[in-house]
């Protein structure tokens, strides 16, 4: 008993041993920011210092380690970073070579968001952290793309590790403070942010692939000799950009000069010239504007009305926004846009900025900005404005009405005294334009100076500046005295100057960049992250050039946007209009207010629409070209006339769940359904000869459900006597014999439940759903189920399987498996331990055991090694007739009569032969000869129709097309002899000398 009892005791002990130990076992977090820098400076900071870096599989994006505080427990870190975006919208493989459809067909086209090569590497990265990590928190940064990079990573690492802690860290700038208050507030990431991205994204592919194909595939044929070697792109942000430009030219170009006249007044006193300017500013009569002019001159006094004196002030500039900075850096310190915000990213991953990508111009309350000041009182050059504004009482900023809810405006982090080159100068603009927003308005004196000459007003402006307060720092800005001449109400004079000036008006200027962005910014084309990106896209194509700092629209620039307008859409797509609303879209989406397959589907819809009016208008944009180009356009037809011009998917791939869709063979000769997964998948159905043609209709399959199409297949001949001829069928599996006539195995259109791993939503997006324990799983679209008759047979035309027909019986499983003698040392073509069956069907091999797939994803077939054949061949008589005087072929099914119809000796004499009309064996019997067994034909099991001598007997199937690989019977006719026999013997196998198959379809 006491032996029992320490036993018992143990036993006790164990569960309290592993719970202590998962108590205390420490949690481990994968972190991923959004750059390399970025990573390397937070787990500086998580670390204090104390990180230990080692190497990813990409050489540009390290790995850190070290140990921090997570919801208060110590927890291992693993830091490092991905480059941008990870995952990329792309057509499927049958979409993307710009001759496989008509470019219309893009609208509807499966795609499909995958890692390209360059970022393999640092996606394999993520797959190997995070095997040993329980948690995931992303440190992206936190905009629209920052949140949709977020939920690719977490795609990435989901698919390795579904049941992850997920957290969202969110910050405006990498400093110590920031990234340790967003460790301890981790929330969730927003999934309708990144929906508005994917939204965003799959139009921008779709809108820019299908209008890119369509203007470079024509005007390269139409104008061969300018633009042979163009790619000529679109893009729904980039034409309204163009348009931008090209309206102001135009206005330019179409503006006539007008002269005008005024009245130039002047009164000089004590060296001291004072301008007056006539209230009527200027009239466009010269006559009437001279006889005003002789009318004071009758009477020259001067008298003045009215003299007013008030305070002016000059107002500081508001908290600094992306826009902003675009726009005063590129035209006062002639950096374009673009390199701003690379210069600007730089330094916010270095800490010396914060987040350069916000739309926000207000300071919320809880940014400590007397420490941002203080940190730049020891620079030479502003450091004693610094000074200043904290002795004058602190930083009191002017407030914008801008929020973005998301980042506080522009400003500078820390102090930085080791930049050089355009870094230094964007950080000084970027300090002195914070020092300024946080100090003063500048104040001044302005007196307006009233005076009347025989009836007409005149006016001057005089200026005295009291305090420049903001302008000491803010060199960007000037603001000028201007003194006049002491005047009191009542004084009169006497003119110095009384004359008539000319004068012309004059065109507009064209746009310099900072234009361009302020007018992007009002129409609502892209956001303050994309201005500069659209610009650059313009300049790289040659649609724009620049004079000096000022955009001029390139030939092809013009011709394109002139030829759009002149096609009389409702909304042209050199207007902002229709990006503008898909913009407002957007922002719903981020909301929450809109759901994004709502959008999704309008805006495609709305594109649509556009593109097939400018396909079939193109004419006049060649015309247009024509003009600007000074080149006679060339005669062509209209693109991929008959091609895909929608798309349609046949079925479900039942290998990964893509669509599969109808394509022609390389050579012309026929039809096969593949996978828009390729070459990721390789699944194909192979239609056989016997179909003349098939098409994709619209309805689906009622027993198979949605995701089968039914297809209006054409034949040569028939092989449903009696149904029409093209003829609606379903190839999902609910008819087998549609199935065995077209040679399709059912394993190639029936996905095995529970062998699907890949998932694909709609036009493939991959959707993630938000669980209780923030797993982030694809939504899978199950398969219908299909239910087989015990009646039915399912053939397959695999080599390695035998032409023998059997009944399917449910697949054994280890634990009810009725097979003793299994062997587990059989494979199948997946190596997986293969499954023993039993032939049940009536026939030479009913009873007999063989070897298959367990799944049923490859046609792997042996014959078991162990067991002999059932019932050993039978004779020709016994095999071939039965008791009830019923002839039966070498299939073991009832053989059909059949008589001669062509001219010969043989003529109208009646036979048997097989009654299948595809696949038939070669059975053959004279009728008037059933009691003789040597005078029957068994042929071997080589897929020739129509038994001995069937090719000339002219029955009424004897135009089929042949799909065996054996030898070709004659089509001489043998004359009729009684004692002649026409029966030969079964083949049998050259490797294996087993009788049913030949050498090249040996199974063993």
């Amino acid at each position: 008993m006491g032996f029992l009892k320490v036993i018992y005791n143990f036993k006790l002990l164990i569960p309290r041993f592993y719970c202590t130990k998962s108590k205390n076992t420490i949690m481990k977090y994968l972190n991923v920011a959004e750059k390399n820098d970025a990573a390397k400076n937070i787990a500086a900071i998580l670390s204090r210092g104390n990180s230990n870096r080692r190497e990813g599989f990409s050489p540009y994006n390290k790995i850190y380690e070290f140990s921090a505080q997570v919801f208060g427990e110590n927890c291992q870190m693993v830091m490092t970073s991905v480059s941008g975006h990870l995952l990329n919208y792309e057509f499927v493989s049958t979409y993307r070579s710009w001759q496989s459809c008509n470019p219309v067909a893009l609208f509807d086209a499966p795609v499909v968001k995958n890692c390209s090569k360059d970022y393999e590497k640092i996606k394999r990265t993520l797959e190997r952290e995070i095997r040993s990590c329980q948690g995931l928190i992303i440190w992206t940064d936190c905009d629209r793309e920052g949140e949709n990079i977020g939920y690719e990573i977490i795609k990435v690492c989901t698919d390795i590790k579904p049941n992850l802690r997920i957290y969202r860290a969110k910050f405006s700038e990498i400093t110590a403070a920031s990234v340790f208050r967003a460790l301890n507030t981790l929330g969730q990431p927003n999934k309708n942010i990144s929906d508005a991205v994917d939204v965003r994204q799959e139009l921008d592919l779709r809108t820019g692939a299908a209008f890119t194909r369509l203007q470079t595939l024509r005007l390269r044929q139409v104008f061969p000799q300018k633009l042979a070697e163009k790619l000529i792109s679109y893009g729904s942000c980039q034409f309204p950009t163009l348009g931008f430009v090209v309206e102001r030219y135009q206005a330019i170009e179409d503006f006539i000069a007008e002269p005008f006249w005024k009245i130039k007044m002047m009164h000089t006193l004590k060296e001291l010239t004072t301008e007056f300017l006539w209230k009527r500013n200027r009239l466009f009569d010269k006559n009437a504007c001279g006889a005003i002019l002789d009318h004071c001159k009758e009477t020259p006094l001067a008298t003045v009305e009215s003299v007013d004196s008030k305070p002016k002030s000059k107002w500081r500039p508001l908290p600094l926004d992306t826009v902003e900075m675009e726009k005063t850096i590129s035209k006062k310190l002639k950096i374009n846009a673009k390199d701003t915000m690379k210069i600007a990213e730089r330094l916010y991953t270095q800490g010396f900025i914060s987040y350069p990508r916000t739309e926000t111009n207000i300071f919320p309350k809880e940014l400590n900005l007397a420490n941002l000041v203080e940190q730049q009182q020891n620079d030479p050059a502003w450091g004693p404005f610094a000074r200043r504004v904290m002795t004058d009482g602190g930083p009191t900023p002017r407030q914008g009405k801008k929020s973005d809810q998301a980042h506080p405006p522009i400003h500078p982090t820390k102090y930085a005294n080791n930049l050089a080159g355009n870094e230094k100068r964007v950080y000084e603009y970027i300090v002195r334009h914070f020092l300024a927003c946080v100090h003063k308005d500048a104040q001044g004196f302005e007196t307006t100076v009233n005076v009347d000459i025989a009836g007409e007003q005149f006016y001057a402006k005089g200026l005295i500046i009291l305090e420049k307060n903001y302008l000491d720092v803010y060199i960007y800005e000037k603001w000028s005295g201007k003194e006049i001449n002491n005047y009191e109400e009542g004084d009169t004079f006497n003119p110095t100057v009384l004359e008539l000036s000319e004068g012309s008006t004059s065109p507009p200027k064209l746009l310099t960049e900072a234009d361009l962005i302020a007018l992007m910014e009002k129409h609502g084309i892209g956001t303050d992250a994309t201005h500069a990106e659209h610009i650059d896209t313009i300049k790289s194509r040659e649609y724009v050039g620049l004079q000096d700092i000022y955009f001029v629209p390139g030939t092809l620039g013009m011709g394109l946007v002139e030829g759009y307008n002149n096609i009389g859409l409702e909304v042209s797509l050199a207007k902002p209009i229709l990006r503008a609303d898909f913009e407002k879209d957007l922002k719903l989406i981020c909301d929450g207010l809109k759901d994004p397959e709502v959008v999704r589907r309008e805006q495609v819809a709305k594109y649509r629409a556009v593109f097939q009016t400018v396909a079939e208008k193109m004419r006049l944009i060649d015309e247009s070209l024509a003009n600007r180009l000074d080149d006679a356009p060339q005669a062509v037809q209209q693109l991929n006339d008959g091609g895909n011009d929608d798309y349609r998917p046949a079925m479900k791939c039942p290998k990964c769940g893509q669509d599969m869709t109808l394509r022609t063979k390389k050579d012309g000769s026929g039809k096969f359904i593949s996978c828009t997964g390729y070459p990721g998948c390789k699944h194909a159905i192979w239609l056989p000869s016997i179909v003349k043609n098939v098409e994709i209709t619209n309805e689906s399959c009622p027993e198979c459900g949605p995701d089968y199409k039914l297809l209006k297949f054409t034949f040569r001949p028939n092989p449903f006597p009696g149904d029409p001829n093209p003829n609606n069928l379903c190839i999902g599996g609910c008819d087998t014999n549609v199935l065995e006539v077209l040679s399709i195995s059912v394993n190639n259109v029936v996905r095995a439940n529970g062998s699907n791993n890949t998932t694909v939503i709609g036009n493939n997006q991959t959707v993630f759903n938000n669980s209780n324990n923030r797993d982030r799983q694809p939504t899978i679209n199950p398969a219908p189920s299909h239910t087989f008759h015990q009646n039915n047979t399912v053939r397959n035309t695999a080599q390695n399987t035998p032409r023998n027909t059997f009944l399917m019986v449910p697949t054994p499983t280890a634990h009810n498996s009725t097979n003793t003698n299994q062997r587990d040392d059989i494979m199948c073509s997946c190596d997986q331990q293969a499954v023993m069956l039993t032939v049940k069907k009536d026939g030479p091999n009913k009873g007999r055991q063989f070897y298959k797939c367990g799944s049923g994803n490859c046609n792997f077939f042996l014959w078991d090694p162990d067991s002999s054949e059932a019932n050993p061949g039978p004779s020709n008589t016994t095999q071939n007739q039965r008791g009830n005087g019923e002839i039966r072929c070498n299939c073991n099914v009832a053989a059909v009569m059949r008589t001669v119809n062509k001219e010969g000796p043989n003529k109208g004499r009646q036979f048997y032969c097989c009654s299948k009309i595809v696949d038939k064996c070669n059975f053959f019997k004279w009728a008037d000869e059933d009691n003789d067994p040597n005078n029957s034909f068994h042929g071997g099991n080589d897929d020739h129709g129509g038994g001995g001598g069937g090719d000339n007997l002219n029955w009424s199937f004897r135009g089929k097309t042949s799909r065996g690989r054996g030898k070709k019977t004659t089509n001489r006719t043998t004359p009729y002899n009684r004692n002649q026999s026409t029966g030969t013997r079964k083949r049998k196998c050259g490797k294996c000398a087993q009788e049913g198959h030949t050498k090249p379809n040996c199974p063993n």
